[in-house]
């Protein structure tokens, strides 16, 4: 037997003597099914033994005395010290290489170590599984940052977030790592919720499909990908993070759910983490009809369940459902939970207590331990070859070249050109002033979970992404034989009004002025987007509003270049900028993605996740809405964006041409095929994303007026034409109807070809016909689609 890719496996030897006392331990023999192997294993186990393969230890987790979550020093102090703990056993080690600035070879060393302490301590010498954050790429000091998920979505692009995620496994199981915390599949509900920025968009369709395509890519690099947050979490009550979420069943299946099912069915995701939310008075942790009788009974899913950091402990400090820890394991166990992260506060002591008084019984108990042991046992983690070996500081390149090119290319095609009345790209020769407080500030590229972001409150000496240029570097790259001049005009969040009057006079003596504003990514309320950053509406964050006004009574051309985590309200300047560029915090190519489209080196491809608003109240609100949400004579607010989901336009010019005149008919069981060509006729290369929607006029519940269910980016030289065939199952047009269950009803659709949610560009009429019909896990959730 060979060494695998994280270098760990080391040529087999005889099998060693039954740790009782016998001549063989079937449940280190390889060569048996992994069934097999685990039962083996399981009778021979204390229950202390069985509990320690559920919990997890947070080692260093508040070592700088700053909180990175909330309660994090409480629950922290109710975990038992490492050398308690692993007598025992261990589930999970969080966060090695995550939590402190550590090379890749410190950190490889620090788990190795760890692991052999592990393995020496427990009767069975077994290791742990190590997990990681990857969100933007591997949490970790020098890894490659690549763009935010808000950003994979702008791409339409899964192909890349699938070669995205490959390589981000293969760096992190090439130090050691086997999970990671990732993808977020919560679909947008609520533009001012912290966390949208992790989101891959609005729509159930395109977060399916794009994270779907990030499990993929993770799991084929052998690193178990994590879903979170199942489910609801987007939908807490006025965006506010782990707020109770109230939804109604049928929401709940037909918007939150599909991107959840399709990384479990199609894409093979091997692990879930439910969400801190409630959900009508039952908190998701606890929740068995989600975590067991919809994920495993129902979709067949046979991972583990981890729990969100200290997500069982706030069944009793947050929720208030039990009183104590030991009923707080319990509940939690008895729902479906598997693993307690990151400590044990929980699954350690108090449930041991009570599967050895019986209030617990011990068979919930083997049901948790056997979906951790399987997984250890596919994961190799029970051979008996297994080391934990760690690797030189040369053995792995974090940030290699290909990580970097991947960086971006995913970048440049996930800036979205909103508008733009003539003024890009920018002439190479102009006088530009560049305004705002992200024109020369690094780490306004960055999402939350990139290292520098999420780290940086408890280590303020940590560079700050020395791998990502600024916008105002960039630009001078870019545009070399340009004038510029750089001014800051205010903080992201600040009210210091000092600095607007030398950003007004930069922008009036100059030709044209780029205004870069947006977030500042952060945690709990450091930020102005991220995890525990909620706003209250959606105006610009400080004093930015202010400083755009300022600029724009200079009277000279205004380019508005947004980094943010989510879209802010634009309606009271879209008439009188020049053009407007929005960028997802674009990672540590960003600069050079943004600058490029300015340039116009880079025709942008990117179309919006997220509908950008036109005024910052009114939320929650997106383009899923059924016809009695939109405009109309009934109430005085006008809810249409400003900008629709789907939208982005290119600096050259497209002409479709689709037959649909003649109305068609489908089974309830049958399959329709729809062909559009897009031939280039601008002057130069680009991206088209062709976007197939469905309308059901008329069905026994209200359906948004139009929802995704198809898509394609197509890369067109000037004058080149491709034909775009999308081959749909009747069971795209399936909704939860009145019955409760999942049904395909006969009746007249539409099914518009399209550049966005609003602008159709050619409608195919069709009848479905024949008996209504109930669908399940097992129906068709995805358009094929070729292009020729």
């Amino acid at each position: 037997m060979t060494s695998s890719v994280d270098g760990r496996r080391h040529p087999a030897t005889a099998v060693p003597d039954d740790v009782d006392g016998g001549p063989y331990q079937r449940w280190r023999d390889s060569a048996l099914p992994v069934e097999e192997r685990v039962a083996d294993l399981l009778a021979r186990m204390t229950i202390e033994e069985k509990v320690g393969q559920l919990r997890s230890i947070w080692i260093g987790g508040s070592a700088t005395g700053d909180d990175l979550a909330p309660h994090q020093h409480t629950l922290a102090d109710k975990t038992p010290p490492w050398e308690e703990l692993i007598g025992s056993g261990l589930g999970h080690l969080t966060r090695t290489f995550g939590t402190a600035p550590v090379t890749a070879e410190e950190g490889s060393a620090t788990l190795a170590r760890r692991q052999t302490e592990l393995m020496a301590a427990n009767r069975f010498g077994i290791p742990a599984i190590a997990h990681e954050e990857c969100l933007t790429g591997f949490m970790t000091l020098g890894a490659t940052i690549f763009p935010i998920p808000l950003a994979w979505g702008a791409t339409f692009a899964p192909n890349l977030v699938e070669r995205m995620a490959a390589e981000v496994g293969a760096s992190m199981r090439g130090v050691g790592v086997h999970q990671g915390l990732a993808p977020v599949l919560d679909v947008t509900r609520d533009l001012r919720w912290g966390r949208v920025e992790e989101t891959i968009g609005e729509d159930p369709y395109l977060v399916g499909t794009v994270g779907a395509a990030y499990v993929r890519g993770l799991e084929s690099a052998g690193v178990i990908a994590t879903l979170k947050h199942f489910a609801g979490y987007s939908s807490a009550r006025a965006g506010r993070n782990a707020a109770p979420v109230s939804i109604g069943p049928r929401e709940f299946s037909d918007v939150l759910l599909p991107p959840f099912e399709m990384a479990v069915r199609d894409a093979g995701a091997r692990s879930v983490m439910p969400s801190y939310s409630e959900i009508d008075g039952v908190p998701t942790t606890a929740d068995a009809g989600i975590l067991t009788d919809l994920l495993r009974d129902e979709w067949g899913f046979s991972g583990t369940v981890i729990s969100d950091y200290y997500a069982v402990s706030f069944l009793e400090l947050l929720h208030g459902v039990v009183g104590e820890p030991a009923e707080a394991a319990a509940l939690a166990l008895a729902a479906g939970l598997d693993v307690e992260l990151p400590g044990a506060r929980c699954f350690g002591a108090p449930l041991v207590e009570a599967v050895a008084s019986g209030v617990v019984p011990e068979g919930l108990l083997d049901r948790a331990v056997t979906r951790v042991l399987r997984q250890k046992c596919e994961l190799g983690l029970l051979d008996p070859e297994w080391r934990p070996d760690p690797v030189a500081g040369d053995a792995v390149d974090l940030n290699s070249p290909e990580a970097q090119d991947l960086a971006r290319q995913i970048a440049e095609e996930s800036v979205v050109l909103l508008s733009n009345g003539g003024t890009l790209p920018l002439p190479a020769d102009a006088r530009i002033a560049v305004v705002g407080p992200l024109a020369d500030d690094n780490v306004g590229m960055l999402g939350c979970y990139a290292f520098p972001s999420h780290l940086g409150r408890q280590y303020p000496d940590l560079p700050a992404g020395d791998q990502t240029r600024t916008f105002w570097e960039a630009l001078g790259t870019e545009l070399p034989g340009a004038h510029l001049t750089l001014a800051a005009g205010c903080g992201v969040d600040s009210q210091d009004r000092t600095g607007l009057a030398a950003a007004r006079s930069a922008a009036a003596e100059a030709d044209v002025c780029v205004a870069v504003l947006g977030d500042r990514a952060g945690m709990f309320g450091s930020g102005t987007s991220g995890e525990g950053c909620d706003v209250t509406d959606l105006h610009l964050p400080g004093i930015q509003a202010e400083l755009l006004d300022a600029l724009l009574e200079t009277g000279k051309p205004v380019v508005l270049v947004l980094l943010s985590g989510r879209p802010y309200a634009l309606g009271r300047w879209a008439d009188r900028l020049a053009a407007i560029v929005q960028a997802f915090f674009p990672g540590q190519e960003g600069a050079g993605a943004v600058a490029g489209v300015l340039s116009g080196r880079v025709c942008p491809s990117g179309r919006l996740p997220v509908s950008v608003p036109r005024a910052p109240g009114g939320q929650p609100g997106t383009y899923l809405t059924p016809k009695l949400g939109i405009r109309n004579k009934v109430s005085n607010i006008d809810p249409t964006p400003l900008f629709p989901f789907g939208h982005g336009l290119s600096y050259t010019t497209f002409e479709w041409d689709a037959d649909g005149d003649t109305p068609v008919e489908i089974e309830t069981d049958g399959t329709l095929a729809i062909e559009v060509t897009v031939r280039n006729v601008g002057e130069r290369a680009g991206a088209e994303v062709v976007q197939l929607y469905l309308h059901d006029p008329v069905a026994q519940v209200t359906r948004p007026v139009v929802q995704l269910i198809g898509y394609a980016k197509v890369l067109l030289e000037p004058g080149e034409a491709r034909t775009v065939r999308f081959r749909m199952h009747a069971e795209l047009t399936s909704f939860t109807g009145r019955a409760g269950h999942r049904i395909v009803e006969p009746g007249e659709i539409e099914l518009r070809l399209s550049e966005s949610s609003a602008e159709h560009r050619h409608v195919i009429r069709a009848r479905l016909v024949g008996p209504e019909r109930k669908v399940g896990h097992d129906r068709h959730m995805t358009t094929e689609v070729t292009i020729a």
